[in-house]
């Protein structure tokens, strides 16, 4: 007798679960031979407010956070995704990657996640700056997270491109809303178990799949969304002046772009702080 496959349901990943879209919406994904693969919730912009709001209330726990203690999770996931490295090459093989594509998209995804974590604690160090004053001052400048980002991830990457606009994101100590490759997402899906089996709190990572023509005008105008980060061709006139109009940063990388620090730097908040050298017994009161 013939046993049949289990196929895999690839669901939304919200504030650490795995529900299906509230529009009980999808599409096929197929690969480059027509062959059905799996059946993607194809989001809708409810279901990007409800992330919204996972990412909300996870950012300040994930900001306060000690620098070193994000490190830690951060490699934390490596090592998982390390641990099951062989299941994702495998997985990207049936979407059309070759062996040799798909092992360069895991490792690459792996060492990012190595490569943040080794920057959680560093970049500040490199960044803030003690600034020259004409008077009895210190002048520090020192940085904060953005907030709240949304991310359209890379189209042509699966795991990698995925992971290197996540990681420098909550490296910094913000939270993330992602919508994953259109046509590459089972990957991303996977990666979210991942990241629900280890120690990143739920809300701080969260995936949707679907079409980003739908979603990126949500992502533009919502008012709780810090930024907004671009990583794909496209924006749209509607998108682009949603942003012009809630004054919401906007960020463009490239898909060829090597990781980098600056990467972090791009969603930071800079923060400048005065302080007197010293106060004369006669204005501290006696003092």
């Amino acid at each position: 007798m013939t046993r049949l496959n289990i196929q895999k349901t690839y669901k939304i990943f919200i504030g650490g679960k795995f529900p299906r879209t509230e529009s009980g919406r999808f599409y096929d994904l197929k690969n480059k031979e027509g062959k059905l693969i799996a059946n993607l919730c194809l989001s809708s912009r409810k279901d990007f407010r409800n992330a919204v709001v996972a990412a909300r209330k996870a950012q300040a726990g994930w900001a306060g956070k000690t620098a070193y203690n994000r490190s830690q999770i951060l490699y934390r996931l490596a090592e998982m995704l390390e641990s099951r490295s062989t299941a994702f090459v495998e997985e990207m093989q049936v979407l059309g990657l070759s062996k040799a594509q798909a092992e360069a998209e895991t490792t690459g995804a792996i060492d990012t996640l190595v490569y943040y974590a080794g920057w959680c604690d560093k970049y500040t160090a490199l960044f803030s700056s003690v600034n020259p004053t004409a008077s009895a001052h210190f002048n520090f400048t020192v940085h904060e997270p953005t907030g709240v980002v949304a991310l359209l991830a890379p189209e042509t990457s699966p795991l990698r491109g995925l992971i290197q606009t996540v990681a420098p994101i909550i490296a910094g100590g913000n939270t993330v809303v992602a919508l994953a490759s259109n046509q590459m997402a089972t990957s991303a899906i996977s990666f979210a178990e991942v990241i629900q089996n280890s120690d990143v709190p739920g809300g701080v990572i969260n995936i949707l799949t679907g079409d980003s023509a739908e979603l990126t005008p949500h992502m533009a105008s919502h008012m709780d969304v810090n930024a907004l980060v671009i990583a794909r061709d496209g924006l749209s006139e509607e998108a682009l002046d949603a942003v012009t109009d809630n004054v919401k940063r906007l960020v463009q990388w490239t898909e060829e772009e090597d990781s980098n620090p600056y990467r972090i730097l791009d969603l930071q908040e800079a923060k400048t702080t005065w302080h007197p050298v010293q106060v004369s017994a006669a204005s501290s009161g006696g003092y």
